[in-house]
């Protein structure tokens, strides 16, 4: 579409701002307030900005010149990555099988009842409204620090999220299968075997690749309120200002993110293709 076309379609788009309606001009006066407001309220300055990077550049030097790299202990960044990995995947697996029942009793495809739907769908987003960081807190007060925490964290806050997903696509299902299968005589159960789980399985299955992708990236920043895992590693050693090795262990979880990124990328598109 030309500049033109644009032009002649929504002509008040590219009206000065005095020649707009007032309703618009007073959105934008009232946004132009709030950011002088938010600029004002944090006291945000060009000099502490500056400031700010100079004391920056101990810690950047300090990230860059490795000591003693040999003497470092490298098994417990090891069992960090694995414990990363370990959380990632057994709260995503964990998620996808719970969110399969709840996801489709979420569905009109499924229930044709709206208040029992309807009930469903506020307990996840009640589930998906917390933070995935705010579950973590509570389990690693209610189980103490490491893995398990992270684990039920991600459990918990993909369920919501999954759930959703999962409902989403079998409301946009095709209904002439399952119109089929019901017309023939298959009972209720026939019919969301052979007639829609084949249609949403695969769908299923794409999205919680790419929630155990985005997991991985996840069970990094939960270690760090303690729930074990690379990021409880990467904690203690900024604490202890061992900026050197907390630098090496952000690029293991780079390469760690990329990997695995690549290969969800790759399990997605094979199974696209079969």
């Amino acid at each position: 579409m030309s500049d033109k076309e644009i032009i002649n379609l929504h002509p008040r788009i590219f009206y000065p701002l005095w020649k707009q309606s007032p309703r618009s001009i007073i959105i934008s006066l009232f946004i132009f307030l709030y950011i002088v407001f938010s600029i004002n309220y944090f006291n945000f300055s060009i000099e502490d900005l500056l400031k700010g990077f100079s004391k920056m550049k101990p810690i950047l030097y300090s990230m860059i010149n490795w000591n003693d790299f040999l003497s470092w202990n490298f098994n417990s960044i090891l069992i960090g990555i694995i414990q990363t990995l370990a959380m990632a995947f057994l709260g995503t697996l964990a998620a996808s099988i719970v969110s399969i029942p709840l996801g489709l009793m979420a569905s009109r495809q499924v229930i044709r009842i709206s208040f029992p739907r309807f009930i469903i769908r506020r307990f996840l987003d009640f589930i998906r409204g917390v933070d995935i960081l705010i579950w973590a807190l509570i389990f690693v007060r209610a189980f103490g620090l490491g893995p398990l925490s992270g684990v039920l964290a991600i459990f918990v806050a993909d369920t919501g999220t999954l759930s959703k997903l999962y409902s989403e696509a079998a409301d946009n299902s095709d209904n002439k299968q399952i119109e089929g299968l019901t017309s023939s005589g298959a009972n209720k159960l026939s019919t969301l075997r052979f007639g829609l789980i084949p249609q949403v399985m695969p769908i299923f299955i794409s999205q919680s690749l790419y929630f155990f992708e985005s997991n991985s990236r996840s069970a990094v920043i939960l270690g760090i309120v303690g729930a074990g895992g690379i990021g409880l590693q990467l904690s203690e050693r900024m604490k202890a200002q061992y900026w050197d090795q907390a630098f090496f262990i952000i690029i293991i979880i780079l390469i760690m993110v990329a990997v695995i990124d690549r290969s969800v990328s790759y399990t997605h598109l094979r199974a696209h293709e079969t």
